[in-house]
């Protein structure tokens, strides 16, 4: 599956066919969709409505349905669309999950049911952050699609999980030469929900930030990591340290002028927010070597 270095990750409720099939003009040979359903519908929907675009669930969060369902839908799609799907799983989170006990426990659960359903363990990546986390997915994955995380964290993760497995990390990028304008942007999206959320905190910490650096909308230090900002080069070249740390390919999360949407609202989104996004991934596309379709 030829991912590419560089694909985009947006929310699936913000991404319509119309986004996807611009996304795949552009020239990003993969799309992200996060908090995907199990019966994996708008993926479906995505991928048939594009030519060769690949998409990769980031995440199914693995407390929000059967893994039978998700088992079933994946086979569907890969019979249907051969090798443009992979299926991203995780364990969300406890502040937003109940119940949510054991989840390296049920997580383990999931995979054995994908294992009885014969969903190959190279279609599957975990949202790992932790050790923990990432050693399961050295066993059990195909590799590991890591959320909110720096460079520092890309070089563990492909050092625990050696060679041969994916390490695809998504980066947050504000595409604005004003650091004090692009921090404003990014700042409030760091905050709510990931600053609430104790597996986020916590690894963080594991990446040497201090409480000083989670609190608030967070530290300079802490925004400038997660999420890159400057003009198309500046963002480019930090992008390309996560490929220098062991990536085998980055998800690039652009963070836009305005502020996204509940899902409950999707259906009143404007275009005018798909139009600005669009834009700035056509404005990256260059920068990242890629040629439109």
């Amino acid at each position: 599956m030829e991912l590419g270095a560089f694909g985009l990750w947006q929310p699936a409720f913000l991404t319509t066919v119309a986004m996807a099939r611009e996304i795949e003009e552009a020239g990003f040979p993969t799309l992200w969709i996060g908090g995907e359903s199990p019966d994996l519908a708008h993926a479906g929907e995505l991928l048939a409505a594009t030519d060769n675009l690949i998409i990769g669930t980031s995440i199914v969060n693995v407390w929000r349905g059967e893994p039978t369902t998700a088992a079933e839908a994946y086979l569907r799609l890969a019979e249907r669309f051969p090798d443009r799907f992979l299926l991203g799983l995780g364990v969300g989170h406890s502040e937003q999950n109940q119940p949510y006990t054991k989840p390296m426990t049920a997580l383990n659960r999931y995979l054995d049911v994908l294992d009885q359903r014969g969903v190959p363990v190279g279609g599957r990546a975990l949202a790992a952050l932790g050790p923990r986390m990432l050693e399961l997915a050295r066993q059990r994955a195909g590799g590991v699609v890591p959320y909110l995380v720096t460079p520092e964290h890309t070089r563990q993760a492909r050092r625990i999980l050696g060679q041969g497995l994916l390490v695809a990390p998504e980066q947050k990028v504000v595409v604005d030469s004003q650091d004090d304008r692009a921090r404003a942007l990014a700042g409030p999206r760091i905050k709510h929900p990931h600053l609430g959320l104790v597996n986020y905190t916590n690894n963080l910490r594991r990446l040497g930030f201090a409480d000083d650096d989670l609190t608030g909308d967070g530290s300079d230090q802490l925004i400038d990591q997660l999420a890159i900002h400057g003009d198309a080069e500046t963002v480019v070249r930090g992008l390309r340290k996560h490929l220098d740390a062991g990536a085998d390919h980055v998800q690039i999360q652009v963070i836009g002028s305005r502020h996204m949407p509940h899902p409950r609202v999707r259906d009143v989104c404007t275009q005018v927010y798909d139009r600005e996004i669009v834009d700035t991934y056509r404005t990256l596309a260059p920068a990242l070597n890629l040629t439109p379709a």
